[in-house]
C-alpha cells in the first residue's frame, strides 16, 4: 500500500468512527485504537505534505492562531420563525395553512426546537466548503474553519450516499449540558466569568478567535433543513432530513409527520416533559407543513414563512422543599443567601441549591424553613426560587432569618446605604476573603498564574504557605514539595509561571490587586490616567472623579484601598518582589489624548489592521472601545461588510462614519 492509500483509507476509517461516535452514540472500537490510528494518519501527513487536506481528520484540533471572520451573502435569506406559546395559537396557524390550501390534505412535520445557534452549511462535490452564522438574515460570519472543530458534523460525506453536487443544510449548533457543565466548572476554578446558559457559551464558543477553542469545548450539531436547486422539488421535508442523515448528518430523532392537529398537540404535551432528558438544551417545538410544493404555494410573509411556526416552552419551573438557607462569603465580603432543597429535576440537571441573592429577595419571598418553593432556572446558571405555595405552609414553621454575623469569621456584617448585599468588613483575616482574592490574583485576565487554581491555593493555604497574594513569590521549590519529593516538577513549573507573572503589564496590576469595584476596564482607564502605583495611591477623590466611568462609589472604594494598612503592606511586598507598578515606556510614548472622551463602536472587516489591533490603537490613544452603537457614541470605526443593522442604527441616531484611512489620519 503506497502512503497516499494508507492516508485516505485512515482517513475514510476515522471519519467512520467520528461518525459512530458523535451521531450514531454507538462507537464500535476503543478510544486507545481510535488514538493509534490519528497518531498514524498525523505521521502520514507530516511526512507527506503534498496529500493535506483541511477536511483530513487531523485537523479537528484546531489552531492557537487569531482569525477574523469575513461577512457573507446568504444565497437564501435566513428568516426568523413566528412564536406562540399555547395552544389556541397552534390552531389559528393550523386553520390558516388548511385555508390557505383550499382544502388541500397536508401533513405537518413536528421537531424539537435546539436552543443553539442557527448555522448554514454549503456542500459541494460531498465536502464542507463554507460554514454561516444566520448574521441579520441577508449576512451572516463565515465561521468555516471553527465549524471545522465541531465532530458531529460531517467534513466528507459517505461515498455513494446519493448527495446532489452543491447544497445547502441548515441546522443548530449547541453547546450539551454535560460540556456546558465542565466548561463553568473550569471556569470557575481559573476565576472566569461563566456561562450565562449553553446557548450563550456556544455563541461564544463558535465566535472565539482561536480555533483550538472550540475543538476544546465539545459543541453538537443537529440539522433541520435541506436547500438547493439539485433537492427534490416535489418531495417532503420529513423525507428529505431522513435522505440527509443517510448522507452523513446528525438529525433530530423527535420529528413526527402528524396528520391532525390533535397528533401536534399530542406530541407538544409529550415533548415538554421527555425533552427534559434529552442531552441538550431545547426551547419549544417547529411545525412545518411538510410538501415543499405546498410551502412555496404558501409563501411568505416579510419575516417569516406562512408554512411554518414556532411553539416557545413555558420557563420551567418545579416544586420542592425548602430545607434549610446557608450563607456564602465572595472574595469581597459580599454575603450571597443560598437556598437548599431537595432535590428536582430542572433543565437537564439535577437542582439542590438555587440563590436568594440578598436579604431584600428572603424578605419579598417571604420563606419560611420547610416551605414548598417554586424554581426556575430560566436561562440563569444557577437557578432561582421564585415563588412559595402558602397553601402548603404549617403554623409550626419559622420565618427565614438572614444572618447578622458573618459565618465564616464571626465579624457583624455591614450593610453600604444604596446596596442590596450585607458585607462581611474582616478582608484581613476572613478566609474565604482572603482566598477569593488569591484565586482573582492568579486569574487569566488578571496576572495569569496558570500553574495554580482554587484546590492549590487552598491546599497552600491550609499548610500556611501563603496568607495573602505577596506570600505567592516568596514561593519555593522545597515549600511546594515538603517532604513528597515526586512533586519536583510540577513545583518548578508554579515557582516559574508565578517568576513570569512579573512581566504582566501594570494595568493588569491593577486589576489583580483586587480593589472593590474596580474591574478590567475600569483598571485600565486608571493606569492610563495615572501612570504609575504611587500617583494612583496618592490620588484625591476630585482626581479620580475626573476619570471616565470613574463615578463615587468607585472613587470611595479606590481611596479606602489606599489607606489600609493592611493593603499598602502586601502592595509593597509586590513592589518589592518585582511586579509593574508603573506604565512600561513603550506604552507611555505610544499614549496620547487623541481619542479621549471618544466613545467608538468597531464593526466590518479591515484591510491595515485586525479588529484587535485597532481596539489596542483606540485605547491607546484615549479612547474607549463599546460594543453598541447608542446616542453616546462618537463615531463607528467601519471596515468592508459594516453589519447592516449597525450602518442603519448610525443613521438613525446620526452617528458618523469613520473608515479606515480617515481613522489611522486622526492618531497619526
Amino acid at each position: 500500500m503506497t502512503p497516499q492509500e494508507e492516508i485516505l483509507k485512515l482517513r475514510k476509517e476515522l471519519e467512520q468512527h467520528n461518525y459512530n461516535y458523535y451521531v450514531l452514540s454507538q462507537p464500535t472500537i476503543s478510544d486507545y485504537d481510535f488514538d493509534q490510528m490519528m497518531h498514524r494518519l498525523q505521521d502520514l501527513e507530516l511526512f507527506y505534505p503534498q496529500y493535506a487536506d483541511p477536511n483530513s481528520p487531523t485537523q479537528r484540533v484546531g489552531s492557537d492562531l487569531t482569525q477574523t471572520f469575513r461577512t457573507v451573502r446568504h444565497k437564501y435569506p435566513m428568516l426568523s420563525l413566528a412564536n406562540t406559546y399555547n395552544e389556541a395559537d397552534v390552531r389559528d396557524f393550523y386553520e390558516r395553512v388548511r385555508t390557505g390550501l383550499e382544502g388541500e390534505p397536508f401533513e405537518i412535520c413536528a421537531e424539537m426546537k435546539y436552543d443553539g445557534l442557527s448555522i448554514s452549511l454549503t456542500y459541494i462535490d460531498g465536502q464542507l466548503t463554507q460554514a454561516v452564522t444566520r448574521g441579520d438574515g441577508v449576512q451572516g460570519d463565515d465561521v468555516t474553519n471553527n465549524v471545522r472543530m465541531i465532530r458531529s458534523i460531517p467534513l466528507r460525506l459517505k461515498e455513494g450516499s446519493g448527495y446532489p453536487h452543491e447544497f445547502e443544510i441548515r441546522g443548530e449548533i449547541l453547546m450539551p449540558w454535560a460540556s456546558f457543565e465542565a466548561l463553568n466548572e473550569q471556569r470557575a476554578k481559573t476565576g472566569e466569568d461563566l456561562f450565562a446558559n449553553p446557548r450563550n457559551a456556544a455563541s461564544g464558543t463558535l465566535k472565539s478567535q482561536k480555533s483550538r477553542v472550540v475543538a476544546e469545548r465539545g459543541l453538537d450539531a443537529y440539522l433541520y433543513y435541506l436547500l438547493g436547486d439539485e433537492i427534490p422539488a416535489d418531495g417532503g421535508h420529513y423525507e428529505n432530513l431522513h435522505m440527509a442523515a443517510d448522507w452523513g448528518f446528525k438529525i433530530s430523532q423527535g420529528m413526527k409527520k402528524c396528520k391532525t392537529v390533535e397528533e401536534v398537540l399530542e406530541f407538544i404535551e409529550y415533548w415538554d416533559t421527555e425533552r427534559k432528558n434529552l442531552p441538550v438544551a431545547t426551547d419549544g417545538i417547529v411545525l412545518k407543513v411538510n410538501s415543499l410544493r405546498q410551502q412555496r404555494h404558501l409563501g411568505y410573509t416579510a419575516k417569516s414563512p406562512r408554512w411554518a411556526i414556532a411553539y416557545k416552552f413555558k420557563a420551567e419551573r418545579e416544586c420542592t422543599r425548602l430545607n434549610e438557607v446557608t450563607y456564602q462569603v465572595g472574595r469581597t465580603g459580599a454575603i450571597t443567601p443560598v437556598a437548599n432543597m431537595n432535590p428536582v429535576q430542572l433543565a437537564g440537571t439535577v437542582v439542590k441549591r438555587a440563590s436568594l441573592h440578598n436579604a431584600d429577595i428572603i424578605r419579598q419571598l417571604d420563606l419560611h424553613i420547610g416551605d414548598m418553593v417554586y424554581v426556575e432556572k430560566g436561562g440563569e446558571i444557577i437557578p432561582k426560587v421564585v415563588g412559595v405555595d402558602v397553601s402548603q405552609r404549617t403554623p409550626d414553621m419559622q420565618p427565614v432569618q438572614f444572618i447578622t454575623h458573618c459565618p465564616e469569621c464571626g465579624t457583624p456584617l455591614i450593610r453600604v446605604e444604596g446596596e442590596a448585599a450585607h458585607y462581611c468588613p474582616n478582608d484581613s483575616t476572613c478566609p474565604p476573603q482572603i482566598k477569593g482574592r488569591i484565586e482573582h490574583f492568579i486569574s487569566r485576565k488578571a496576572m495569569n498564574i496558570d500553574s495554580l487554581g482554587p484546590e492549590t491555593v487552598d491546599d497552600y493555604w491550609q499548610r500556611g504557605l501563603i496568607h495573602d497574594v505577596a506570600d505567592l513569590y516568596t514561593l519555593r521549590v522545597a515549600d511546594i514539595c515538603g517532604p513528597n519529593r515526586n512533586r519536583i516538577k510540577s513545583a518548578q513549573k508554579v515557582v516559574d509561571s508565578i517568576e513570569a507573572s512579573k512581566q504582566v503589564p501594570f494595568e493588569r496590576v491593577v486589576f489583580a490587586l483586587g480593589i472593590r469595584f474596580v474591574g478590567e476596564t475600569t483598571a485600565k482607564l486608571l493606569a492610563r490616567s495615572f501612570k504609575n502605583i504611587d500617583a494612583l495611591k496618592d490620588a484625591t477623590l476630585e482626581q479620580l472623579l475626573e476619570v471616565d466611568g470613574v463615578g463615587q462609589v468607585i472613587a470611595e472604594s479606590i481611596i479606602r484601598y489606599f489607606h489600609d494598612e493592611k493593603c499598602l503592606d502586601v502592595l509593597q511586598r509586590l513592589r518589592d518582589a518585582g511586579l509593574q507598578m508603573s506604565l512600561s515606556e513603550e506604552s507611555l510614548a505610544g499614549h496620547t489624548d487623541k481619542l479621549a472622551g471618544q466613545s467608538i463602536v468597531i464593526s466590518g472587516v479591515f484591510a491595515k489592521h485586525s479588529r484587535d489591533e485597532y481596539k489596542a490603537l483606540i485605547e491607546q490613544h484615549g479612547g474607549k472601545n463599546v460594543g453598541s452603537i447608542s446616542k453616546n457614541t462618537t463615531f463607528v470605526l467601519a471596515g468592508e461588510n459594516m453589519g447592516p443593522a449597525k450602518l442603519e442604527k448610525a443613521q438613525k441616531l446620526g452617528v458618523r462614519i469613520v473608515n479606515e484611512e480617515e481613522f489611522l489620519e486622526m492618531i497619526e
